[in-house]
């Protein structure tokens, strides 16, 4: 035998030697070969490939480390420098490979994604090819399981109801495509908001290059844009079997799922064919521009209209009624432009340019173009307010002052002719939680502000007497919550909104019982079951049970409530109706508070910390309730303790902030935290690109 053959107790041959074992996963063969350490990982890869003997594209495998989850992409690294020996066992795989993903629609997607890159730049590459815009607030979140249902079955029923037609594969359906199929991945600025845009005949959206991106997918023929149409849920046993959380600490549970942006996805055990929910994760929404977002903004009304309808986020009964009108008017004009879109191309062109000229919506993130004229001085807002202090037992009702709101404060006087004195009561705004508690048939227009003080949080209510009044307080109280006066450009707008969102709420004020309807309404699948549960529960009290009751006579009754509130929407336009659903959804007090289940320093018990755009809350999960706010703008720095997983935020001119996060791991709530600040400094000047080292550094921490 000669002297290289011969293997020495440690594994090594007598040349110094040793065996590296492979697998390689696309013929299912193990594979052996005679390396040294100081052979780069590009000469192990080349030394198997010439082992195989089979004609094939071998450009897109590399290898993996299963002991230490760990792509092995750095080919000019040796086997020394990353510290395999013979011990290892490695696998030969392609890197891109299918994934399930459940859209916000809620329909599933087969599509081929990057397993070696990181998840932020995954997401990036699976918007580019669906015509997202802004990937950086989209990600990746583990499908949730409900603890009632077994697994087995709850998949099946699921998969039967949601499949999507025509699975989606980009690019390339084989094991490994060409290079070049996958150069479209990287192809810089092909969603460009300076392009000239061909649009679609349904929704105005790019044909062009929606067309290229898809190639000969599904998606590609006739119709490119079919992620930009809403299907209505067909079936009202969807909610049914859909996952539900009962409660503040369920839905907290939820967030333990979200993918780490800064790690891929085979590093986080996630498997070939796998299902996941691909959502908008970040809730500020950049330049939303419904002549190229028509996507984005499908998508994004889809999971408002989800949030909704399986309870996700709290709504009253009045707007429960205005979102299920809005969504019935979406689901007719979207049956409707399905049916004649190849008549009315330059009609429906045409709406969508009159949407834009009527519509402005203030999102988070972005800047508005409607400015104010030469302000020489910043606006006051002066009237007679009913103001009321829950926890003061001196006031037992709700006491009428007169009230001037100048900069961010507000201040309380007995009379008008006191109004030059010493205020009775005043109020700095910044930082304080605003909350509506509106009821458009009883005429209650309430402010709930919980003001920040030394000890927590001071609640005091405001009672407007008229919607007008009502949208002008309440437009300078969130604004003064954030450090900004009725002089920034937003106010204006800020007040046509609430006004617009009120008046969509709007019923007859003489509603009649009326005698069944036969329209193509169906309750069932436009309204959350604990509002439907809650209504049929509210009429039989009310007496409806005395007349001959029928099965369908409640049904009635609601679809009659629905169609009283669809003549507020009758007359929008599609792209307008889903510009106004989104609105409504982030008028709504939880609209964006991602909750995590924490432990505060000094605090025995369990509470919640939720994370917002703008700013971190305590909340008291039974009541819900904010008991502390802290805003980001008053934030120094924020640190974490990996060994104790301890989040610590420190204050400019208040106390830090520490608390250790139950059920989740503190990076996800860093990363949330990092992820909210990087998105603040987009700004609409900056070019497409995005600054991944920069959210790296903000969100990856270092464990």
């Amino acid at each position: 035998m000669a002297l290289d053959g011969i293997r020495m107790p440690d594994g090594c041959y007598a040349d110094g030697t040793w065996e590296l074992k492979m697998h390689v996963t696309d013929l299912n063969r193990d594979v052996s070969l005679r390396v040294t350490g100081e052979i780069h990982i590009g000469g192990v890869m080349l030394k198997l490939v010439e082992k195989l003997d089979v004609k094939k594209d071998w450009s897109d495998h590399a290898l993996w480390w299963e002991k230490k989850k760990t792509w092995l992409l750095k080919t000019h690294w040796t086997l020394d420098k990353y510290g395999i020996q013979a011990d290892a066992r490695l696998l030969f795989t392609p890197q891109h490979k299918l994934l399930r993903l459940q859209l916000p629609n809620m329909k599933h997607m087969k599509v081929k994604v990057n397993f070696s890159d990181r998840v932020f730049k995954a997401v990036s590459d699976i918007c580019k090819t669906f015509n997202i815009r802004h990937p950086e607030e989209l990600s990746l979140l583990r499908k949730p399981r409900d603890p009632k249902k077994k697994k087995k079955k709850l998949e099946e029923c699921e998969e039967e109801a949601l499949e999507l037609e025509g699975p989606l594969l980009t690019p390339g359906s084989g094991t490994c495509a060409p290079l070049y199929l996958w150069s479209i991945y990287s192809s810089p600025g092909l969603y460009s908001k300076t392009m000239t845009p061909t649009y679609d005949s349904r929704d105005g959206s790019p044909l062009s290059p929606t067309s290229a991106w898809f190639g000969d997918s599904p998606l590609s023929e006739g119709n490119p844009s079919i992620l930009a149409v809403s299907q209505p849920i067909s079936s009202p046993d969807i909610l049914v079997k859909l996952y539900k959380p009962p409660s503040l600490l369920d839905k907290a549970k939820i967030n333990q799922g979200w993918l780490d942006s800064s790690r891929s996805l085979m590093e986080q055990d996630v498997k070939e064919n796998e299902v996941l929910l691909l959502r908008f994760k970040y809730h500020s929404f950049f330049d939303l521009n419904p002549k190229y977002d028509a996507i984005r903004v499908n998508q994004l009304y889809e999971q408002a209209k989800w949030a909704i309808l399986l309870e996700e986020i709290e709504c009253t009964e009045e707007e429960m009624m205005m979102f299920a009108a809005l969504q019935y008017h979406i689901n007719k004009l979207s049956i409707m432009s399905s049916d004649n879109h190849m008549k009315n191309s330059e009609n429906e062109v045409d709406e969508v340019d009159a949407a834009l000229s009527d519509l402005e919506i203030t999102l988070e993130g972005g800047k508005t173009s409607n400015t104010l004229g030469d302000i020489t001085s910043i606006p006051e807002l002066a009237d007679y307010v009913k103001v009321f202090k829950p926890k003061k037992l001196t006031l037992k009702g709700p006491k009428q002052y007169w009230c001037t709101f100048k900069d961010i404060t507000i201040s309380c006087y007995k009379s008008r002719e006191e109004a030059h004195g010493i205020p009775a009561h005043q109020m700095n705004l910044r930082g304080c939680e605003v909350t509506p508690d509106v009821n458009i048939s009883g005429q209650k227009f309430n402010i709930k502000l919980l003001i920040p003080v030394a000890d927590g949080m001071n609640e005091i209510w405001m009672r407007c007497d008229t919607e007008k009044q009502y949208a002008q307080w309440m437009a300078a109280c969130r604004l003064a919550s954030k450090g900004k006066t009725m002089a920034d450009s937003s106010y204006n707008l800020e007040v046509q909104n609430i006004l617009s969102f009120l008046k969509m709420q709007h019923m007859n004020p003489d509603p009649q019982i009326i005698e069944p309807i036969t329209t193509d309404i169906n309750p069932e699948c436009l309204v959350s079951p604990r509002y439907l549960k809650k209504y049929k529960n509210k009429q039989v009290t009310e007496g409806v049970a005395k007349r001959k009751f029928s099965p369908g006579y409640i049904r009635d009754m609601i679809s009659a409530r629905i169609l009283e509130a669809h003549q507020n929407v009758a007359q929008m336009s599609l792209i307008e109706a889903k510009m106004r659903f989104i609105q409504a959804w982030q008028s709504l007090p939880e609209f964006g508070i991602t909750h995590f289940l924490a432990k505060f320093q000094g605090s025995k018990r369990e509470e919640l910390i939720g994370i917002t755009y703008n700013r971190l809350i305590r909340i008291d999960a039974s009541t819900r309730d904010a008991i502390k706010t802290w805003r980001f703008s008053n934030m120094k720095q924020w640190n974490v303790n990996w060994e104790i997983k301890m989040v610590t935020v420190e204050f400019a001119d208040e106390p830090s902030l520490s608390f250790i996060c139950a059920e989740v791991d503190c990076k996800v709530v860093h990363e949330f935290i990092g992820g909210y600040i990087f998105l603040s400094t987009r700004a609409k000047d900056q070019n497409e690109s995005l600054d991944e080292e920069m959210f790296y550094k903000l969100t990856s921490g270092w464990v």
